[in-house]
């Protein structure tokens, strides 16, 4: 017993002894590790202190190229400025010559002046008695004194005035006679557009056409019962005589004409007619009509590309469409007018919108509701500022036909578009006869030159070839006779647009073989 606890305490004696000499090796070995390490911090410690030092001189050395290349640039900056202060003070140097030798000069001219100045006083006294003795001796040879003369001459120069005056009132006066007869003819020509009187029988008459002449009894009804309730619906005469296979609509709104002609359409077509579908067709297709005014109307202003409009104006403009005048169509009157506006007013720098709103605008006095007893531009211009129209815009439609003063450019504009857009080549009609003897007459008025061999009225009137013989008018009298002819052209006719008027003269040589 006692030997085991002895060899269970020499063991545990034992293993303590070993874990004793364990511990102190593992501490000699961690003193050694820790001397390594910390010598090879040291170095380390040593190796970055040299790389510092190494950066730290050559960020020493840049620094002193930058500093010394700033430097130089300074000092080259510094004599640079230096040699153009040098080179001013030459120059002022040499102004300041310049200015010394041009004030001798100008002391120089004054000295002459002052001289000359001297003699011209001294001849001015000379000349000064000169006329002086003159008028004492003219005072004795025309036994007038210088006041008498003066009255003498002032009545001749009254007596001068009064007859030029005379001779100015009367210039005046003819010239007055000659605008009043002008106006009084623009007024007549202006009623008549608004009437349109010249083509009444084009404008003012619809054909209705039918299939057979049995239709025209029914259209009549029994004892006219049917023709007299649609006359009465529509407002247009119905005129049904012995013309086949046709009916005449007649009135002077081509609005109710259209409406009269649909609703014969439609009632022909459905069979039925009796007053009391008659009227029921006719307030169907006035109602139609309206709705294809209004289309119409916002239609044209989209493709103008105008906002904006007044409900009541885009009516108005809807319109046009059934409205003409000298047989021009108004609506695409009105169109043209206002894509030459909108040109125009490009071409001079101005706002092509504003103009080309004017130029649809500018003809709306002749579509209104009401017809009140107003020129069209009037009456289109009231109509604008009642739908806030802008005040150039008004002026613009008011001034077109001068009734009022043109106070924008855009009413020049207009006016003057709207007489392209009228005095075009088949832009408008006239009457056949009047067309022909326009032209003949123009044929006949070149003809009565001597030397003139044939002449021709060609592209509608609005040029005329004059053939002259080469034998008896040579270049030079060519151009004259152009001239002449122009100008009689000019004052004895009347005319749309321009005519242009050209002479040809041709030199032909003939030979014959044998």
């Amino acid at each position: 017993m006692g030997t085991l606890l002895l060899s269970i305490v020499v063991g545990v004696i034992a293993a303590v002894i070993g874990v004793v000499i364990t511990i102190i090796v593992q501490r000699s070995s961690a003193r050694s590790r820790s001397k390594v390490i910390i010598d090879e911090a040291r170095q380390e410690a040593e190796m970055i202190k040299q790389k510092k030092l190494f950066e730290a001189r050559e960020e020493e050395l840049q620094i002193k190229a930058d500093a010394e290349k700033a430097a130089n640039a300074k000092m080259s900056k510094i004599q640079q400025t230096e040699a153009r202060i040098k080179q001013r003070e030459l120059q002022l140097n040499q102004q300041q010559g310049d200015i010394a030798r041009k004030r001798n000069e100008l002391d120089a001219m004054k000295s002459n002046l002052d001289a000359q100045a001297a003699a011209v006083d001294n001849q001015r006294g000379e000349l000064d008695k000169l006329i002086r003795d003159a008028q004492d001796e003219l005072e004795h040879i025309s036994g007038l004194s210088v006041e008498e003369a003066k009255e003498k001459l002032i009545e001749s120069l009254k007596d001068e005035a009064k007859t030029a005056a005379a001779s100015y009132i009367n210039d005046i006066m003819d010239e007055a006679k000659m605008t009043a007869n002008k106006e009084a003819k623009r007024i007549v020509v202006q009623s008549i557009q608004r009437v349109a009187t010249e083509t009444a029988i084009e404008n003012s008459v619809t054909v209705f056409h039918i299939d057979s002449d049995e239709i025209k009894g029914r259209i009549i009804g029994r004892e006219g019962r049917n023709i007299r309730a649609l006359e009465a619906a529509t407002g247009i005469e119905i005129i049904v005589d012995d013309t086949p296979e046709a009916i005449v609509l007649s009135g002077f709104d081509p609005v109710r004409r259209e409406i009269a002609r649909l609703a014969l359409h439609q009632l022909v077509a459905d069979g039925r007619i009796h007053p009391a579908r008659i009227e029921e067709v006719v307030a169907k297709v006035r109602k139609q009509i309206e709705e294809e005014i209004v289309e119409t109307g916002k239609r044209t202003a989209i493709d103008l590309g105008i906002h904006g409009l007044h409900p009541d104006l885009i009516r108005m403009v809807g319109k046009m469409k059934y409205r003409s005048s000298y047989g021009q169509n108004l609506l695409q009157h009105s169109r043209e007018t206002a894509n030459l506006c909108a040109i125009m007013a490009s071409e001079l720098g101005l706002n092509p919108k504003k103009a080309r709103r004017a130029g649809l605008l500018h003809d709306i006095g002749k579509v209104p509701d009401e017809e009140p007893e107003l020129p069209h531009a009037l009456l289109g211009m009231k109509l604008a500022e009642k739908y806030k129209e802008k005040p150039e815009i008004c002026n613009a439609i008011g001034a077109h036909h001068d009734e009022i003063e043109q106070t924008t450019l855009l009413a020049p504009i207009v006016q003057v578009c709207d007489a392209i857009s009228g005095a075009r080549p088949g832009a408008r009609r006239e009457i056949v006869e009047a067309y022909i003897k326009r032209l003949n007459d123009l044929e006949q008025l070149a003809l009565s030159y001597p030397g003139v061999i044939k002449t021709y009225a060609i592209q509608a009137g609005r040029e005329l070839r004059v053939i002259v013989g080469a034998d008896k008018i040579d270049d030079v009298e060519t151009e004259k006779l152009s001239a002449e002819i122009a100008k009689r052209i000019q004052d004895e006719m009347t005319y749309p647009g321009q005519v242009k008027i050209t002479v040809i003269r041709e030199t032909r040589s003939v030979s014959f073989a044998k």
